[in-house]
């Protein structure tokens, strides 16, 4: 699928959808994408200031969807784990972004090899548009080689 229909699907997508989440940009060849969350009724929490699960949620599923692109259908890819460390309150809107190098993929496709699982850490930023960081998120990405392709 072209990155540019499935950042149309996901804008859609009804948990995005509802929760305010837009996704900016997803690079052609699913090596970078970018996500935005404004602040609006729907996703303010008691104090007035982003949710902590909309915060959460705009992390998911990207570093899964540029992965599986990339690497193809020889690979299982999962995202295992997260966790989210709130540094400052959100208001208005906030950021977060993905990469993958290449470098990156090398090491998933030697680290997989003979169909061995590897998990591997992601740290995304979620920065304010005046650039102050709102909070740190470690993504948590499982890999296996599917048995019929080691």
């Amino acid at each position: 699928m072209k990155a540019s229909h499935l950042r149309l699907l996901m804008n859609i997508w009804p948990p995005y959808l509802a929760a305010g989440i837009r996704v900016r940009e997803i690079s052609a060849d699913y090596r970078y994408a970018r996500v935005e969350l404004k602040l609006g009724l729907l996703n303010r929490n008691y104090v007035g200031v982003h949710f902590g699960g909309s915060l959460f949620a705009m992390t998911d599923p990207f570093y899964m969807l540029l992965y599986l692109q990339n690497l193809g259908k020889d690979y299982i890819v999962w995202d295992r784990a997260g966790q989210i460390e709130f540094l400052k309150p959100g208001r208005g809107t906030v950021s977060a972004e993905f990469r993958i190098r290449e470098t990156d993929l090398d090491r998933v496709r030697r680290e997989t090899e003979q169909g061995r699982r590897f998990l591997f850490d992601h740290e995304v930023l979620i920065r304010s548009s005046e650039d102050e960081l709102v909070a740190r998120v470690q993504r948590t990405v499982y890999f296996r080689r599917k048995p019929e392709a080691a």
